[in-house]
């Protein structure tokens, strides 16, 4: 089974992006059933967080049950995120309030409109991925800060008082409302609370049946009827009757403030609307499979969706509308097929509003102000916050959420920004450049981006080194412009010209087009001597295939081989079918390969033949395309004996087996090759795992099904409350396919260790056994932590320090 391709889940947000959608595929039957549930279940979480939402803006509460009827059957229909479920957001609530206290409702309903109509120009622009632009760092610190203010504001109506007019003055007023605490609310709105956050921790079988009930409905609905069985008298919903509900008016104001206003919720809505349908887009993707999943997401076409929501939304008296991700989450997880799930929510909502308003009235405004409180909590993120920090954004999250809550999410937005702006320019000019002589060679050592700003510190290090004494400079960035260019060109051609020997190494020598016509004119690479140095992508990466200048087969006479030496190449310009094709991708390679890779690495090579292997570890790991080894291990050849296969599974001795491959590189490694140390390496949406998560007692037995039976440890394993679920970065996987395979490489080292010879070396003290998972989508590695079921990062910058 080694050497195996394996049918990975596709989890990735640029394919969502870049591949067009087809045409959505007809309503089954057979799907309604399950569209239906799915609808409902989303209708129960939609009722009670509108009303709140409505609550937390200070709109009429009528206005919130019109924006997710609106948003189910509008956007539904007409957006290009099938699954995903669009009504009031969290999001918008600090904007929409700001307004309404600023110009009145009736006016706040026609910036809703205007805002639809530059959604829809938009859409027609088709910009809608540059709405994705914005740093993640600035959309976390922006919706962290939205539900900082809307936490503060709700806590007011918590203790039983009312909200003030910003974060800051909700803050300056605390002290005087926990003075004057109104006991009945406080206690209803705590009930409320309770229930929430433990709903989903009853444990056994009356959790699993709690569960399908959504927390937010259990949590209102307890309380609802707690209040009213108990006779409490506290403030409660009052719809008032559709006859006098408001409609827009024409916006009256300044012209600066309401356009304003109106790119504020363009801005704020797009961005939440286009993420949330990628999230979903990438949520499907990995827990279902390929004939089981809806049309991928078209942007510009959900945009179109979302302005005519709004516009409708505004002209009907309802708040802005945007995509939903916990319900777009609700609906997935619920096994909606199409969109009619989404306008069937749409439809419940509406009919709510027309038959429950005597049910609804009877809901307490402490309990809705509990539930939109818990929401704004729940915005700032701990699972963002470690992902702004691993890449070093942490500055410009703090910074959008102070602004955010002191200045407002524009402004917050606009300072996020300025200040992201500020750090790339400052990271692009930060370089260390550090000199120091190790046996009579001077090495410079320049970390960091060789840019303008850099050559006068450059010049000044490589001025420093004597004439005659040899020189090495390594460049460890991946940019260098032409000015850092030429002054490293010339100080060579001086330090040559002199009697010194100068070799300049790295990755920056060949970065950008500037250096690469220089270095053509010249006839040589920056102090290598070679000619026509490869432009395109790192020798052990198979992107080369993608670049847009891949050089046809043959075409360089002075590479050393052309496609008649290699056999089959003849044909790879035909389009006679795949195969060929295939053939011809395969010649392009290595053509590529004996023209820019191997004149660089025979010399070692050589050595390597001579001398035989000697690698230090045995790498266990997947068959899976998108994992290259050498990339996430920065090796080279006789670095790591290497073993793939299907899940990266290791059979246990005597396992019932088809394939003693695994045992027999395992034994080999260990006592012939005496490798130091064993690493079993895991990845994100790992097909292999999917399938054992599939997988069915009656299912008829095949290969692939007779090699995943050695995963079945691993899925026991994951199932035992003897094991603690493996963790990664100190937060809980995010799904269960990659809890498998965190808790599959868990295992397969317990499979490793009971292998004689690895055991044998273990008790010597000769032998080490180490846990890795790669994130694919994240380019990120985790190692297992010694002792514990535990996947930390390990993350260092360009200039090689801990982060």
């Amino acid at each position: 089974m080694t050497a195996t391709h394996e049918g990975s889940a596709e989890n990735s947000a640029g394919t969502a992006l870049s591949t067009p959608p087809s045409a959505p595929p007809p309503v089954s039957v057979k799907s309604f059933p399950a569209d239906l549930s799915a609808s409902i279940a989303v209708f129960l979480i939609a009722l009670p967080l509108s009303l709140g939402i409505a609550l937390a803006t200070g709109a009429p509460l009528q206005a919130g049950l019109v924006a997710a009827a609106v948003g189910g059957i509008v956007a539904g229909r007409l957006g290009g995120a099938p699954l995903q479920v669009s009504g009031p957001a969290a999001g918008l609530t600090v904007v929409t309030a700001e307004l309404i206290q600023r110009y009145g409702w009736r006016t706040s309903c026609a910036i809703t409109v205007l805002a639809g109509c530059c959604q829809l120009g938009l859409a027609f622009l088709r910009t809608a991925r540059s709405a994705l632009m914005v740093s993640p760092a600035i959309v976390h610190g922006m919706l962290a800060g939205i539900g900082v203010t809307i936490a503060l504001a709700q806590l007011h109506i918590v203790l039983g008082g009312t909200p003030q007019s910003s974060a800051v003055a909700n803050v300056r007023g605390l002290p005087g409302q926990l003075a004057d605490l109104h006991p009945v609310a406080l206690g209803i709105s705590a009930l409320t609370l309770v229930v929430l956050l433990g709903w989903t921790r009853v444990p056994g079988r009356v959790g699993r049946n709690l569960r399908r009930i959504p927390a937010a409905l259990a949590a209102v609905a307890t309380a609802t009827a707690f209040a009213t069985l108990a006779g409490l008298s506290l403030p409660r919903v009052d719809l008032p009757s559709w006859r006098s509900h408001a409609l827009p008016e024409l916006p009256e104001g300044p012209v600066l403030g309401l356009i304003a206003a109106v790119l504020t919720i363009t801005l704020v809505g797009s961005v939440e609307s286009l993420l949330s349908a990628v999230a979903t887009d990438k949520l499907i993707a990995s827990e279902r499979s390929t004939d089981n999943r809806p049309p991928r997401v078209d942007l510009n076409r959900e945009l179109r969706g979302q302005g005519a929501a709004n516009i409708v939304s505004g002209a009907l008296g309802g708040l802005p509308v945007t995509g939903v991700a916990v319900r777009s989450v609700a609906n997935v997880k619920s096994g909606a097929t199409s969109r009619n799930s989404s306008m069937m929510h749409g439809l419940w909502v509406l009919i709510a509003a027309a038959l429950l308003v005597p049910v609804l009235d009877l809901i307490p405004l402490a309990a809705l102000a509990a539930l939109v409180m818990a929401v704004g909590v729940q915005m700032v993120s701990i699972t963002h916050l470690r992902t702004v920090t691993r890449h070093r954004e942490v500055l410009v999250y703090a910074t959008t959420i102070v602004a955010v809550v002191l200045g407002g999410v524009l402004e917050g937005v606009a300072v996020g920004v300025a200040v992201a702006v500020a750090l790339a320019l400052h990271r692009l000019a930060r370089t260390r450049i550090t000199v120091e002589e190790l046996d009579g060679v001077h090495r410079v050592w320049a970390r960091g981006q060789l840019t303008f700003l850099a050559v006068p510190r450059l010049s000044r290090v490589l001025n420093q080194i004597p004439h005659d004494r040899p020189a090495v400079i390594e460049l460890d960035g991946s940019f260098m412009d032409h000015a850092a260019y030429e002054t490293l060109h010339d100080w060579q051609d001086s330090h040559r010209a002199h009697g010194g020997s100068a070799e300049i190494t790295g990755r920056s020598t060949n970065r950008t087009p500037e250096t690469d016509r220089s270095m053509a004119d010249r006839g040589k690479g920056p102090g290598t001597g070679q000619r026509g140095t490869h432009q395109c992508c790192r020798p052990w990466t198979p992107w080369q295939n993608h670049c847009d200048h891949q050089a046809d087969v043959g075409s360089d006479d002075s590479a050393g081989t052309d496609a008649r030496t290699i056999p089959g190449a003849s044909t790879a310009g035909s389009t006679a079918g795949p195969r060929r094709r295939g053939a011809g991708r395969l010649a392009n390679g290595i053509s590529a390969f004996q023209r820019d890779t191997a004149p660089h690495v025979r010399d070692e090579l050589a050595r390597l033949a001579r001398e035989g292997q000697r690698p230090t570890q045995l790498f266990l790991t997947c068959a899976d395309s998108r994992l290259v080894t050498s990339m996430i291990t920065a090796s080279g050849p006789g670095d790591l004996f290497t073993v793939r296969n299907v899940g990266n599974l290791v059979p246990l001795p005597g396992a019932e087996s088809t394939d003693d491959s695994v045992a027999a590189a395992i034994e080999y490694a260990v006592d012939v090759l005496q490798v130091d140390s064993i690493t079993v390496c895991g990845h994100s949406g790992c097909g292999a795992m999917q399938a054992l998560l599939n997988s069915h007692p009656g299912t008829p037995m095949t290969p692939l099904r007779r090699w995943l039976r050695h995963g079945l440890p691993s899925l026991e394993r994951m199932s035992s409350r003897h094991h603690a679920w493996a963790r990664i970065a100190g937060r809980l996987p995010a799904d269960a396919v990659e809890q498998l395979c965190l808790t599959n490489v868990v295992q397969q080292l317990e499979h490793l260790r009971a292998h004689e010879s690895v055991a044998r070396r273990l008790a010597e003290g000769t032998l080490e056994l180490h846990g890795m998972y790669f994130h694919v989508g994240e380019a990120q590695a985790y190692l297992l932590s010694e002792g514990e079921d535990f996947f930390d990062c390990r993350v260092f910058d360009s200039v090689g320090q801990r982060a």
